[in-house]
């Protein structure tokens, strides 16, 4: 009989059919947060390591031969992860000093915001990369998340600490601030260029570390 009464009240039938639509769609939504957040999750717990190159690859393993092949086939240096990571910055990590002077050969940012190269090399007391990333025009004054200078980065009494004190108390030679300017003016995406211009040999060697 009550089947027979909610058959005769189509009112009744539509609450229940709307209920039944509401019920349904909120479970929808619902599980469309839930498969969302699980993906943002994966990806964010992932970190760095989810999106590196071939090149950061290279650099994190120390593979010369192949970091060069892979610059000569026009992967971009300057690539970054999504925890803003370059494949310098994974080479100054790894104390791979000529991973990390192929890449700046080949046009790297040594100045990058925050968590510069010249951190990572600091704090894991690489010394040959810190003064590798210093003659290419890395800021000793740069500060990182935490707000420290690369000589406040490096481990207390080491070798880098030291080589740091003594560099910040030094005055740069002109030559250095000269070449430095010059770079700075041509740019790091035509740098090889400078071996065109109309200078004497010493001159456009000095101008590329050479």
């Amino acid at each position: 009989k009550r089947g027979g009464n909610m058959t005769a009240n189509p009112f009744a039938l539509l609450h229940y059919s709307n209920v039944y639509l509401t019920v349904n769609i909120s479970l929808t939504i619902l599980l469309a947060l839930i498969l969302v957040k699980d993906t943002v999750t994966f990806v964010f717990a992932a970190g760095s390591w989810a999106d590196r190159s071939p090149l950061h690859d290279a650099a994190c393993q120390g593979r010369l031969l192949a970091l060069r092949n892979l610059i000569l086939q026009g992967h971009n240096v300057n690539v970054v992860t999504i925890d803003h990571v370059s494949p310098l910055h994974v080479a100054c990590l790894g104390d791979h000093v000529a991973c990390a002077r192929a890449l700046i050969a080949a046009g790297a940012n040594v100045s990058r915001y925050m968590e510069s190269p010249l951190h990572a090399a600091a704090e894991k007391d690489c010394t040959a990369i810190v003064k590798l990333l210093l003659d290419f025009g890395a800021d000793i004054h740069a500060r990182n998340i935490e707000f420290q200078r690369p000589v406040e980065a490096a481990p207390p009494s080491s070798l880098t600490e030291g080589f740091l004190l003594v560099y910040e108390a030094t005055p740069q030679p002109l030559s250095q601030l000269c070449r430095q300017r010059i770079r700075d003016r041509v740019g790091r995406d035509r740098f090889h260029l400078i071996n065109h211009l109309p200078l004497p040999n010493p001159l456009r060697n000095y101008l590329q570390y050479r």
